[in-house]
């Protein structure tokens, strides 16, 4: 007679072959730009509440940092890894490398793998563009974009898509990128587009700051990009680049005079320099925080005279909702 403890363990069925995996050109054919706003604003008049998300988890490695971001919601759960690897751009490789796993809610068995970048590259600006659509002036035309990454590149087109942006300022260090994603936004996107040097504080960039109606900040930056009197009352500014309490791209002035919306307050008072500096500085207190994403969905905060900012850090409910939305329209086209 065989003892249990040594029989070889059975494939479960649902788990016998190989996961699906949803590359990048797979996840984009399969939740557009515009979907993917859709499905978080859905999410969350539906009741998810951003506040119960579990916050990112970090391990230092001899090459950089793994992130892992776990959330359950509905009839899923999931998680992405992602590592961040600093010399690796030198070698030749992507800085940020991921993936994400689906499961099943209720069983917790695997239902699909994605491309973990890919999918946050999906899902950051769609975030935005949600805030930006229901926080931003309505006529909003000139866009400013901090960054050539594939987040500038990301919110150039998310923002486009809510808002009827005619020309697109791109401020980026890199000459060379900054043109190609100018020219990116002439030829994809059919907008007016232009490059500036992101060096110093020359006239030019004050000027593109102060006429902005939209300023997307996507870069790498632990100091502010620009004086925080430039944007004008009633301009939107969002910031997604830094996800660590010591690193920012908005100052003090900017933070103070504005209304300021996050995806939560629960990660942004643990994970965004934005907030966490000012308040540090006592330049303002956690209450000048005027609600989280989902308030601003549900018409619970009104923009007040000055700027509005959006301060992004990146939560595991928006990769989970934006992946099961992938899964849910692979699963019908294979059926």
């Amino acid at each position: 007679m065989t003892d249990d403890l040594t029989m070889e363990p059975q494939p479960h069925p649902a788990v016998a072959s190989a996961l699906p995996y949803l590359d990048a050109g797979t996840l984009r054919r399969l939740v557009p730009m515009s979907r993917a706003v859709d499905v978080l604003e859905e999410a969350l008049r539906g009741g998810l509440d951003p506040e119960d998300t579990p916050l990112r988890t970090a391990a230092d490695l001899p090459g950089g940092q793994l992130l892992l971001m776990p959330a359950a919601a509905g009839r899923y759960a999931g998680v992405k890894a992602v590592t961040v690897a600093p010399g690796n751009p030198g070698r030749g490789l992507p800085r940020i490398q991921g993936t994400y796993l689906l499961f099943d809610g209720g069983t917790l068995t695997p239902l699909a793998a994605l491309d973990g970048v890919a999918l946050t590259s999906l899902r950051t600006p769609a975030v935005s563009a949600l805030a930006v659509r229901h926080l931003a002036e309505p006529d909003a035309r000139e866009l400013l974009v901090f960054g050539t990454g594939p987040q500038a590149y990301g919110h150039a087109e998310a923002l486009a898509a809510v808002r009827p942006v005619r020309g697109v300022t791109v401020a980026g260090r890199d000459p060379g990128r900054a043109e190609a994603l100018a020219a990116h936004c002439r030829s994809a996107l059919g907008l007016r587009a232009r490059a500036l040097p992101l060096t110093g504080d020359g006239p030019e960039l004050r000027a593109a700051v102060s006429r902005a109606d939209l300023i997307a900040c996507c870069t790498t930056a632990r100091l502010p990009l620009f004086p925080g009197a430039l944007p004008r009352d009633g301009a939107t500014v969002v910031a997604v680049g830094s996800h660590e309490p010591d690193a920012r791209e908005l100052d003090d002035d900017l933070v103070a005079r504005s209304t300021v919306v996050v995806e939560a307050r629960s990660s942004a008072l643990a994970e965004a320099g934005d907030v966490i500096v000012p308040i540090g500085h006592g330049t303002i207190t956690t209450g000048h925080l005027a609600g989280n994403l989902a308030e601003l969905i549900a018409g619970r905060l009104t923009p007040g005279s000055g700027p509005r900012v959006f301060k992004s850090t990146g939560m595991a409910w928006e990769d989970l909702v934006v992946a099961a939305a992938a899964y849910e329209a692979w699963d019908v086209g294979s059926g």
